[in-house]
């Protein structure tokens, strides 16, 4: 067992290793170049396209733009944005989270591209079903030769989509911040564990098996009250400590260069940490945002892209900022053992 973790844990390291800043940023960065800068330039019309001002209820798809963003975002939020700023701060110091804002600046870009080749290039499924996403991109633009990317995709993503990391914080945040406190946890975790997680499966059950559109349903309700509160709640924190606002964004910029917090200024460490974790809030040159935004109600491919690109905006830009702005203020990422999202709650 122990071999095969040591495994697992050479792989990922590989897998996330300095060779993914020359694709995710270096492609980003190419990619915001050549399109001269398009997707900052027409973030009026993305929000008008969001507001349903050019929904067409004959086109293809399956649910709404603002649908299809909310259920991009509510993939993200809360595992990368909530959670992952605090192991980003735990492991790479304030300074990773510049490098969490320069991947998500880029990311734009990235996301502009791939949400809308996805509209571009959707195909059909095994029961004629149309889909949209990269295995569709690969198999309906590219060459035959080309069709073991999509199969690789595919295996990947039934690994990757597993929603295992969001319903261990969630099930950890509940432990922690309600059973333990109220007796029900015990010296073994392990029967409370089960329950809630058990509880979880059975009340998400009932969206995942109603479909895409009964999830686009869902997360357009849940998911802006779930950031609206979240924000209201990092704001009035901020409020409170406004006057050391200055301080710490400062502490972020000087950190990201200087790598102090993390292995004796190993500044390389900070930037992959918040690479890392800037891939898990946005997905951004990930792949698997544009599965949501692929069943989009839309027959123009860049309207998509103009609508997902404001993804890694929301959630790296402005929650993962609040939420570390959360963490550094209160001092918690200095006074306490914890991490992950944790951390965060007990900053709260």
């Amino acid at each position: 067992m122990e071999n095969i973790e040591q495994l697992i844990v050479a792989f990922a390291d590989w897998a996330w290793g300095p060779w993914l800043l020359i694709l995710l940023l270096g492609g980003g960065m190419f990619l915001l170049i050549f399109s001269r800068l398009i997707p900052f330039r027409y973030i009026r019309h993305s929000i008008n396209i969001i507001r349903g001002k050019y929904d067409d209820p004959d086109d293809d798809g399956d649910i709404s733009h603002f649908q299809a963003l909310s259920s991009a975002l509510a993939g993200t939020i809360g595992m990368g944005n909530i959670a992952g700023v605090a192991v980003a701060i735990s492991t790479g110091g304030p300074g990773a989270i510049f490098w969490m804002w320069m991947s998500a600046f880029v990311g734009i870009a990235t996301k502009f591209f791939t949400c809308s080749l996805a509209i571009m290039y959707r195909g059909e499924d095994s029961r004629g079903h149309l889909q949209g996403g990269p295995m569709y991109v690969v198999r309906e633009g590219l060459s035959k030769a080309w069709r073991p990317l999509a199969a690789l995709f595919c295996l990947a993503g039934l690994i990757g989509c597993l929603p295992a990391l969001q319903i261990n914080q969630l099930v950890q945040i509940i432990r922690d911040i309600i059973g333990t406190p109220a007796g029900l946890v015990g010296k073994d975790p392990f029967m409370f564990n089960l329950v809630s997680g058990i509880t979880i499966a059975a009340l998400v059950s009932v969206v995942i098996f109603g479909g895409i559109k009964r999830i686009g349903e869902v997360a357009s309700r849940i998911v802006p009250s779930m950031v609206v509160l979240y924000m209201l709640s990092a704001i009035w924190i901020m409020a409170v400590n406004y006057q050391h606002i200055g301080e710490y964004l400062l502490l972020i910029i000087r950190d990201a260069f200087t790598g102090e917090a993390v292995l004796g200024g190993a500044v390389g460490a900070v930037i992959i940490t918040g690479v890392r974790r800037a891939a898990f809030s946005n997905e951004a040159g990930i792949g698997t945002e544009a599965l949501a935004h692929g069943a989009a109600k839309t027959d123009e491919p860049i309207r998509e892209g103009l609508v997902a690109m404001l993804g890694p905006f929301i959630d790296t830009i402005v929650v993962c900022t609040c939420t570390a702005m959360v963490i550094l203020m209160t001092g918690v990422w200095q006074s306490s053992s914890d991490s992950g999202v944790t951390l965060t709650a007990n900053a709260f």
